[in-house]
């Protein structure tokens, strides 16, 4: 899977944003790249496709850590596909950070990864494509300067990377406007006259869409359209030690973007990592041979609805981090972690409630060490 492990590049835009976009928050590190790319280029990329895989997985040389968890084929795949011009759709299970690697490659390729169309039921053509200033084109008529550019126009205009998020959730007759631009790299823009009418893609734009694999049949893809991207697909991490040093890695740095000057505990984060593994019918940690007892073999479960990624398992360790140090100016402990993963693993399905419970009876209840009697005793404490 791929997922976010993010590093930053301090800095005062940076440290003023809550969540500073990749072209932000790694600024010095692509100047860096940049500075020492000599391979060719693609027409229209920033960054050669070396360069490109260094900035989402990592040059130690050139003090790059990586950003993302994922096979270094897999991300060779995607630049590839992106560097001969077809579109390029990321599938997977919610979570699987789909989103940032398409933020990553899109910075990487193009130096700006904010042109990005969110999909859903009441998105409109002219949102993705332009719109108008009705105030100028009452008075003036349809002109240049009355046209709005949308992130599509922008995209092909300027020669960068479009991000479609959730193309699946957009209605059809959306979807299906990307035809023209996908094959032909022309949009056609009927209410203006001359050369205005056409506007032709420049080098270097494409389009990077993604997908959830539990909306398959909301608006499923006409087959015209999956013809014009690859597909790749985006698994969860398979091994416990490197998902739960994301986790440590990614909740760090959003307790200290909160001003909390302490971090969630490991026992506390190894319980939380267990945890989601079991629920999601991940191996754990002891059926690796380690033998200490943390996620051993002892009986499967039943998968929750919920959406247990990695993803979500960062978001509860900082849950824990701020309800301890903001309540009690402590760090984080077991009966914390009950608290606050009951809002994730729990939504509206009632049967994930019980599940829930029979997992502290079934698996907690019989694992090995302080932080396991302590997660268990807190049971009382889910709703």
């Amino acid at each position: 899977m791929a997922t976010t492990r993010k590093t930053q590049d301090t800095g005062t835009a940076a440290q003023q944003l809550q969540r500073p976009p990749a072209e932000i928050q790694y600024a010095a590190q692509l100047a860096r790249l940049q500075a020492q790319d000599k391979d060719p280029r693609p027409p229209g990329w920033a960054l050669g496709l070396k360069a490109a895989r260094s900035f989402i997985l990592g040059d130690a040389a050139l003090d790059i850590a990586p950003k993302i968890v994922a096979p270094v084929a897999s991300i060779e795949r995607m630049l590839v596909t992106l560097a001969t011009g077809r579109g390029l759709m990321l599938v997977g299970e919610p979570g699987t950070a789909k989103s940032m690697l398409s933020e990553l490659l899109a910075t990487a390729i193009s130096g700006i990864s904010t042109l990005t169309i969110q999909g859903g039921a009441s998105i409109t053509e002219d949102q993705i494509k332009y719109g108008w200033n009705y105030a100028l084109l009452i008075n003036e008529g349809p002109s240049p300067r009355a046209m709005v550019p949308a992130p599509l126009y922008l995209g092909m205009q300027r020669g960068q990377v479009v991000r479609f998020e959730e193309i699946t959730r957009a209605p059809l007759e959306v979807q299906d406007c990307l035809l023209g631009m996908l094959s032909d790299r022309v949009m056609s823009v009927p209410e203006l006259a001359g050369e205005h009418g056409m506007l032709y893609a420049r080098e270097g734009f494409n389009i990077i869409a993604t997908a959830n694999t539990r909306d398959r049949g909301v608006n499923e893809m006409s087959a015209a359209l999956k013809r014009r991207f690859d597909f790749e697909t985006v698994f969860p991490i398979l091994d416990f030690d490197r998902e739960l040093a994301l986790v440590q890695e990614s909740s760090a740095r959003l307790l200290a973007q909160s001003g909390i000057p302490k971090t969630v505990p490991a026992p506390v984060l190894e319980l939380l990592v267990s945890t989601f593994r079991d629920l999601r019918g991940a191996p754990g940690k002891a059926e690796k041979g380690s033998g200490n007892g943390s996620g051993g073999n002892d009986g499967a479960m039943d998968k929750l609805t919920a959406v247990m990624s990695t993803a979500e398992a960062v978001n509860v360790a900082h849950a824990v981090g701020v309800r301890a140090w903001f309540l009690e100016q402590r760090e984080g402990s077991p009966a914390d972690l009950v608290d606050c993963i009951a809002g994730t693993v729990v939504k509206d399905n009632a049967d994930d409630r019980a599940k829930l419970r029979r997992y502290f009876e079934q698996k907690a209840a019989k694992r090995n060490g302080a932080h396991w009697r302590a997660y268990y005793e807190a049971r009382h404490r889910l709703p």
